[in-house]
């Protein structure tokens, strides 16, 4: 069961909609869209975690409610062995003639491949990997009766001309046999200028309007100078001529020291609003300093412009703004989860776990349970969130710069090896993890930070334990580049553990990679057997960040 907070900022007028950027907020990377009738269905990249590729759904690209996640068995796959970083890319969602189709990439295992649901909700069907499409970011274009693959893929030759030199190469896809046709063709070599070395051309998504074939794809890595830009052509299989005004989408010329910025923007894609008008949805991220920033690469929207029958997002604005407004109605839907501006909500463990909170890797049954009384259990495993394994963990994202997540824990340790409590993760060597154990044969409240070398942390600060038996409050808050942990002996009454912590130990300009930061709920017995298990009786999460007050964000 859900129990919502609700939303801190006043609720939109029923016209014009303001649409809050994020829209979906916290590490919601590479989104892909598809409309289908009245509705809408979004899909993000999952890299390591599991299960992966949530699936949400929306009636007016304001209010979003997951729906599934497409890899949820393991019979799919897992990533067990494999950096948090890596696992699934970025994926593509299309609909034709009454089947969803997602392609996406897995890295290190097999490449590229499709799943299909006849129902958004699942169930999604086993992989069929498509081992000609060497790349990533393959995404499927129907057309007339035919369809196409397109994706990112080697330069000419496997020769690189320069660090980040890549291609776009299209296939004709078999629709009915889910595989690809004939040979491929490089549509985009390099990007929109070859002459000038452009990088990592990436994320393509092909749109026909008015006789015209657009391709678009990112330019620019997904760092500060990310860039999104567009081809267009006559015939399906090019060529493709680039708009003189490229990119049609970037935030990597404006001043750093801006207030409240949005960077990195880029891996668009187009979608018509409930207006007819077309928007675009996007990721970027949201830095307290710099490039630093914790909560990962997330989904933005802004209006697109057509000019001379080319797309132009964010047409009129220097700055991807936080507030835009559309005239058409608003849909709320019933009893979801805020996605964006300022909200606040408590995971109550008394039945299903909610479909946002993952794994690391995998998900072993076995390792947990619900029970409506003391909520979720979770068993010590020999696997830690240092390891490559699939330890007992369950996670929820970090949403906002300023934000706090609390539970209360029930754990009685019997060695020095058995931990349980609240854990703030980047990745494997990136991490603060505040929990119960023994030391001195006596029980105490331990904070760690991760040392990188996959088998020790360091001990930060320690306190001892009034009743060995009682359950105690844990609470992991987030102020920019500063983090603090707390706990409660007694129900409300908290106590600062330690302060000032360093956020930027935990960004992804730090850590490397690709992801944001969870709040997870952790128990292991370190690397020894244990029958021991620790029981958390909810997850409560409290986000509020100062630009929606200084922008009277509705």
């Amino acid at each position: 069961m859900i129990l919502l907070l609700g939303c801190l900022f006043r609720n939109a007028a029923a016209q014009p909609i303001h649409l809050v950027n994020p829209i979906l907020s916290g590490f919601y990377p590479d989104p892909s869209i598809v409309k289908v009738g009245a509705d809408y269905y979004l899909v993000n990249s999952t890299f390591s975690y599991f299960p992966g590729l949530p699936l949400f759904h929306s009636k007016d690209l304001k209010n979003w409610e997951q729906l599934a996640n497409i890899i949820s068995r393991k019979s799919q796959m897992d990533f067990i062995g494999e950096r948090m970083t890596r696992g699934l890319f970025a994926p593509g969602i299309s609909y034709y003639k009454g089947t969803f189709y997602v392609t996406c990439t897995n890295i290190d295992n097999k490449g590229n491949f499709v799943v299909t649901a006849r129902n958004p909700a699942g169930p999604w069907s086993d992989p069929v990997w498509l081992p000609k499409v060497r790349g990533i970011d393959p995404s499927i274009f129907f057309d007339g009766g035919k369809a196409y693959v397109v994706y990112n893929s080697d330069p000419p030759d496997y020769k690189p001309l320069y660090q980040g030199h890549r291609t776009i190469k299209m296939f004709e896809f078999d629709i009915e046999n889910l595989t690809t046709i004939g040979e491929e063709k490089i549509v985009v070599n390099g990007g929109v200028d070859i002459s000038k070395k452009p990088v990592w051309i990436e994320g393509p998504h092909l749109l026909k309007r008015n006789d015209w074939y657009y391709l678009y794809a990112a330019e620019g890595g997904t760092s500060v100078n990310h860039s999104e830009v567009v081809f267009r052509s006559k015939s399906v299989w090019g060529p493709y001529l680039p708009y003189e005004k490229n990119p049609i989408l970037t935030q990597r010329d404006l001043p750093e020291d801006r207030k409240y910025p949005v960077t990195s923007t880029g891996h668009a894609q187009l979608v018509e609003g409930p207006d007819r008008k077309t928007y675009a949805v996007f990721l970027g991220v949201r830095p307290y300093t710099g490039d630093y920033y914790n909560t990962g690469r997330e989904t933005f929207i802004a209006p697109v412009q057509w000019e001379n029958d080319w797309p132009v997002i964010n047409a009129g604005n220097a700055e991807v703004k936080y507030d835009y407004l559309a005239d058409y109605k608003e849909v709320k839907l019933k009893n979801s989860i805020p996605q964006s501006g300022n909200f606040g909500y408590t995971l109550n463990f008394n039945s299903v776990l909610d479909p946002s909170l993952v794994f690391l890797r995998s998900c072993d049954s076995s390792s947990f349970s619900v029970n409506k009384t003391s909520g979720l259990w979770l068993k010590l495993k020999p696997e830690t969130c240092m390891g490559y394994g699939n330890p007992s963990f369950i996670g929820k994202r970090q949403q906002h710069l300023l934000c706090t997540a609390e539970t209360e824990l029930t754990f009685i340790p019997e060695k020095e090896n058995e931990k349980a409590g609240l854990v703030i993760f980047q990745d494997e060597k990136h991490f603060y993890f505040i929990g119960k154990s023994v030391s001195g044969g006596k029980h105490v409240l331990q904070l760690f930070k991760s040392t990188g070398d996959g088998q020790t942390m360091e001990l930060l600060a320690e306190a001892p334990v009034a009743k060995e038996g009682q359950a105690v409050g844990l609470r992991i808050a987030a102020e920019g580049e500063y983090y603090s942990c707390s706990y409660a002996s007694e129900p409300g009454h908290w106590v600062l553990l330690k302060d000032k912590l360093d956020g930027k130990f935990l960004s992804t300009h730090e850590a490397g990679g690709f992801i944001g930061c969870f709040f997870g709920l952790y128990a292991t017995s370190s690397g020894m057997t244990s029958h021991n298990s620790a029981s958390f009786k909810y997850l409560r999460y409290d986000g509020t960040d100062e630009v929606y007050k200084k922008q009277n964000t509705k």
